[in-house]
């Protein structure tokens, strides 16, 4: 039975509302004038976003922020931050039961003050899935699950409809350029939502259409083994009007039993499939078939045959909605990815510097793929081969995840020239497993001849300071914080004179 969510007035608190899905949600509500309170710790291109919209945000996580509703007349907020600058915006509506509907994630600890003031106050205390399907009952939905590939594939299914000028709300867990953000209030029937499957609340999810791209073990903090992820998938599609899947994981196929099916190949006999495609730098290309009947060539910047992939699913779910294939391939032509997902960050001293989401061993796998595609096709060589390399910059993410798909990260970097292993990122596990970061690049030395371990993000940017050179592709993989080195890495190329860089290994 779905958690009753009240959308009338009563004020919204979010603990933990800068977080890329919490923010997603609150940007919603703030935009539809309903009053919406939070707590972070820190100020954020995305909590800066949720001020200006209208949102009131508190720097700590205190018990007292909960009766920031409590009061009658409440003034026009302000959008301020620590930097002093501030923004004024409208008061929303505020509703005479002003205690709030307090939202959180898993990831917030039942001992959190504000929690614990929640229970004492007796709020409704609702986890964000709750709130996520309480929306998509309210449209027209369309919801992406799958272990791989759910935020481009939401992202681009969204930027479509607006190319289409079907004006769609869209909810997904990465920023894009299209909307400016990881959401957007839009004034028409559809509904464009992430579905994540992390901690088990897809089966809450009941979308008109769902799309599945791919099933594997992954968060093994919270699943036992792949079935189990696999009875979550078969929840979510008993709950779905319509279910777009594809036909290349033998997991969905044997599993799932979906009305649309898509493919790379033509021998699974999906209702779309692909020929003719062709790989370059600047993107990827392919025939379309739509039942067996050609609807025209596809177009795509973003690189790898697993984004052909989740664009096969946009081209699946716009041809549901009736969307005229030309419409459809306009939008993904233009379509420039999302941020973290193969993201360039920037070109010095020769060397190309990307960002990418990747942290389970078959994302790493396609990025690096796609990257040794476009550094094929665009770095520049000499007489040396190797002239043409490609880095992978890499930080493990959980010690439980570390631990489960141990071998099966050992040959992910196969595409890579240099793999540099940072320790792993905990994302507040605690280490039961004795499992390393230096573990894991011993592991994967034994499938790839140049890997180095550092032990911190200091030791990371001290070796990439000493070991890249001009033609270099760099890519920093994961899903904590390593990319926040990648500015002070391209600062020291883009300053220093580097006639001559040794190798790392």
């Amino acid at each position: 039975m779905p958690i009753s969510v009240d959308f009338t007035g009563r004020p919204f608190h979010f603990i933990g509302i800068g977080g890329i899905g919490m923010s997603a949600l609150a940007y919603i509500l703030t935009k539809r004038n309903l009053p919406v309170s939070g707590s972070d710790l820190r100020l954020t291109h995305i909590t800066r976003r949720l001020q200006e919209a209208g949102a009131h945000i508190f720097w700590q996580q205190e018990a007292a922020n909960l009766s920031y509703f409590l009061t009658t007349n409440q003034p026009a907020l302000t959008a301020a931050g620590r930097n002093g600058s501030s923004v004024a915006v409208a008061a929303p509506v505020i509703a005479s039961d002003a205690s709030p509907q307090v939202v959180c994630s898993t990831a917030i600890d039942t001992r959190n003050p504000e929690y614990q003031a929640a229970l004492e106050l007796g709020c409704p205390i609702l986890h964000r899935s709750d709130l996520l399907a309480a929306l998509i009952q309210e449209y027209s939905s369309i919801a992406v699950a799958g272990t791989h590939g759910k935020t481009t594939t939401s992202s681009m299914i969204g930027h479509l409809l607006l190319n289409a000028n079907l004006d769609p709300t869209i909810v997904v867990g990465g920023e894009v350029s299209s909307w400016g953000g990881n959401a957007r209030l839009g004034q028409g029937p559809y509904l464009v939502a992430e579905a994540d499957e992390s901690d088990g609340t897809l089966s809450k999810l009941s979308a008109s259409i769902g799309v599945v791209t791919n099933i594997e073990l992954d968060h093994t903090d919270h699943y036992r083994d792949l079935e189990d992820v696999v009875q979550i998938f078969q929840t979510f599609q008993r709950q779905c009007g319509l279910l777009v899947a594809s036909a290349d994981c033998e997991v969905v196929r044997t599993s799932l039993k979906p009305d649309v099916t898509y493919s790379l190949s033509p021998d699974n006999g999906a209702t779309y499939h692909v020929t003719d495609l062709q790989f370059g730098a600047e993107g990827t290309s392919a025939l379309v078939w739509e039942l067996g009947q050609p609807l025209g060539r596809l177009r795509l910047r973003v690189l790898g045959c697993h984004n052909l992939s989740n664009a096969l699913a946009a081209v699946a779910v716009g041809r549901h909605l009736g969307i005229a294939f030309d419409q459809i391939a306009e939008g993904l032509e233009n379509f420039c990815g999302a941020r973290r997902r193969f993201e360039h960050r920037g070109s010095y001293n020769g060397i190309q510097f990307f960002d990418d989401y990747a942290h389970h061993p078959s994302e790493i796998r396609a990025t690096l793929a796609a990257a040794r595609i476009k550094a094929d096709q665009t770095l520049p060589i000499d007489s040396r081969q190797d002239n043409r390399r490609v880095v992978a910059v890499f930080q493990p993410h959980r010690f439980s995840r570390t631990a489960a798909l141990l071998n099966d990260f050992t040959d992910a970097f196969v595409d890579a020239d240099q793999v540099i292993m940072a320790d792993i990122y905990s994302a507040g596990e605690k280490n039961t497993f004795g499992v390393s970061g230096r573990q894991l690049a011993d592991a994967v030395s034994h499938a790839h001849p140049r890997v180095l371990y550092g032990h911190t993000l200091d030791d990371i940017q001290a070796a990439l300071a000493h070991s890249l050179r001009p033609g270099d592709l760099v890519m920093f993989m994961g899903a904590g914080n390593l990319n926040q080195i990648i500015p002070q890495v391209m600062a020291y190329y883009a300053e220093a004179e580097v006639p001559s860089l040794q190798e790392a290994c």
